[in-house]
């Protein structure tokens, strides 16, 4: 800056030359104060620009309900990793759901693709168990699984369960079929030899409604053991079975009782078969028994008509040949007979050849020929007929079983018919109704009111005689006692008397004992006199000789007395 009005100098020749003036000039100084918000404008750029370079992908999640989820806390976990955090709740137009905002990191730009699946972890109680417990402290969190897509996506919807399966775990899955889900369920364990394996990963409804659809996921390194020939069963609830070795109860376990569960094994025996692709097609069988019997083969259908009651015989029941089970009862139904005016019971079945094993291989195998109707043509010849038995005497129920009768009538039999008509024989418990029946006629036809009047009239006279007997013969016959008492007492008596006379001291006795010494001495002298006659006979007419011995060596003479023995 100048001055505005600077000193004049002198002017004219020889004046003095003015003096020198100086001119300050002021400069514009920056004052430190400013320095704190520069620096701090420079921090809040770097944080942005940090921040801007750090932020993954924002992605929206629809969910039923925001229950547990709050905005600038959720995070979102990946292997309870942190990889995002809920930035805004918000519900959808429709207000059928909550749209969830999602900020993801940088390094989670990879669940923001085609296939990402998320859902809300929280505490749950369920029949695989419970799950979810942390959450009880931490609070519920969104739990994430990547698609291992690359195709981006921003808009998701979410899963109201946790997933049975997610794309880390290693193993296979496979596709079961089966009539119906039974007690299946997702989450439903799979066991091999009575280990769990895998589990159930979802199940859907075929096309054709005719069944069901049961995907498995067996986990890594048991994926081997399901081979092409590898045979799945339902194995829920308990399988009781009495056989000859008594009552068995097999299970896999308690889990499986409650939520139901799925084994397999491939049956023992075969050769060792290939290992069964991803998404391989088996067959769910109802029991253990059924997916281990041998390949069934073709089915055949049959028709027989029954002429009795089959009350107790249903859809299902077995047909039994010679204890083996070839099949089952499919329809029963009732037709009529015009010629009979009758109604038979029309029992439609199918059954599997292949069930009867080498018979039916040798029959092929010799003749040729594979028509099933041809090796029933010949059993039909020699007696095979269908008949109806009990199967249990409790409920009733009847099944079909295919034995030999001899002594069979023989009946025209075609074996090109479809299906083939097999012939009947009526069954034991059919028989002994009828037997019970004509037993029933009979007893009907016996004249009961002829024989009650003839029993009335009997029993009249009856009473008559037995009047007679109360008045006239017991009097006499009391009277006859007591006379046969007196009697007998007297007998008695007498016998008393009798019993002392014959004691050893009574004259009696004494006597008695005499008379025996001498009819011993008696019987004596005939026996010597009968010896001497035996040896001289002559003495008969001669007379005894004085030479003779008047008795044999060893005996008495019949003149010496004998000597006297004791009684």
């Amino acid at each position: 800056m100048t001055d505005a009005n600077p000193p004049q100098a002198p002017s004219g020749p020889g004046g003095d030359l003015p003096e020198p003036v100086a001119i300050r000039r002021h400069r514009w100084t920056i004052s430190l104060i400013w320095l704190v918000p520069l620096i701090a404008a420079l921090i809040g750029v770097s944080l942005v620009v940090t921040a801007w370079l750090s932020a993954g992908p924002q992605i929206v999640i629809s969910f039923q309900t925001a229950q547990g989820l709050t905005a600038g806390k959720t995070e979102v976990k990946y292997k309870n990793v942190v990889i995002g955090k809920v930035h805004r709740i918000d519900l959808s137009q429709d207000r059928t759901k909550v749209l969830v905002t999602v900020d993801l990191e940088k390094k989670a730009e990879g669940f923001a693709t085609v296939g990402s699946r998320f859902w809300v972890v929280r505490p749950r109680i369920g029949l695989g168990g419970i799950s979810g417990l942390g959450t009880l402290f931490s609070g519920a969190y969104i739990g994430a699984d990547t698609g291992g897509s690359d195709e981006e996506q921003t808009r998701f919807n979410g899963l109201e369960t946790p997933p049975p399966l997610t794309h880390s775990e290693s193993g296979r899955s496979f596709l079961l079929t089966s009539d119906d889900l039974g007690s299946l369920d997702i989450g439903s364990p799979v066991y091999y030899r009575r280990i769990q394996v895998g589990r159930v990963v979802a199940y859907h409804l075929n096309k054709d409604g005719a069944g069901v659809t049961v995907q498995v996921f067996v986990k890594a390194p048991a994926d081997r053991f399901v081979t092409t020939d590898t045979r799945f069963w339902n194995a829920s609830g308990v399988d009781v079975s009495l056989g000859a070795g008594g009552l068995k109860v097999n299970t896999e376990s308690l889990a499986t009782v409650i939520s139901g569960g799925i084994a397999f094994l491939a049956p023992a025996g075969d050769a060792p078969a290939s290992s069964a692709p991803a998404d391989a097609r088996f067959r769910l069988f109802d029991d253990k028994t059924s997916a281990m019997r041998p390949p069934d083969g073709p089915p055949v259908a049959l028709q027989m008509h029954f002429h009795q009651s089959v009350r107790g015989l249903k859809a299902g029941a077995p047909v039994d040949f010679l204890g083996i089970d070839l099949g089952k009862v499919t329809s029963v139904t009732l037709d009529f007979d015009p010629k009979t005016k009758h109604f038979p019971a029309d029992v439609t079945a199918v059954i599997y050849p292949d069930r009867i094993g080498k018979a039916n291989q040798r029959f092929e195998k010799r003749t040729g020929n594979t028509n099933p109707g041809a090796l029933l043509g010949i059993l039909v010849k020699h007696g095979l007929r269908a008949q109806l038995r009990t199967g249990n005497l409790l409920t009733g129920q009847l099944y079909v079983a295919l034995d030999f009768f001899p002594k069979a009538p023989k009946v025209a039999y075609d074996p090109k018919l479809k299906p083939l008509v097999v012939p009947t024989m009526q069954g034991t418990f059919g028989r002994m109704q009828q037997q019970l029946a004509d037993i029933v006629d009979k007893v009907h036809k016996i004249p009961f009111d002829q024989i009650g009047l003839r029993l009335d009239d009997n029993l009249g006279k009856l009473d008559a005689v037995l009047g007679q007997l109360h008045t006239k013969v017991m009097p006499e016959a009391t009277s006859t006692l007591r006379q046969a008492k007196q009697t007998l007492g007297a007998a008695g008596k007498t016998m008393h008397v009798a019993n002392h006379a014959l004691s050893n001291d009574s004259p009696l006795m004494q006597n008695l004992d005499q008379t025996l010494v001498e009819l011993r001495r008696a019987a004596r002298s005939l026996r010597v006199l009968a010896s001497y006659l035996s040896l001289h006979p002559e003495s008969l007419l001669r007379g005894r000789r004085n030479d003779a011995p008047s008795v044999p060596p060893g005996t008495h003479s019949p003149t010496s007395p004998p000597t006297r023995s004791q009684p």
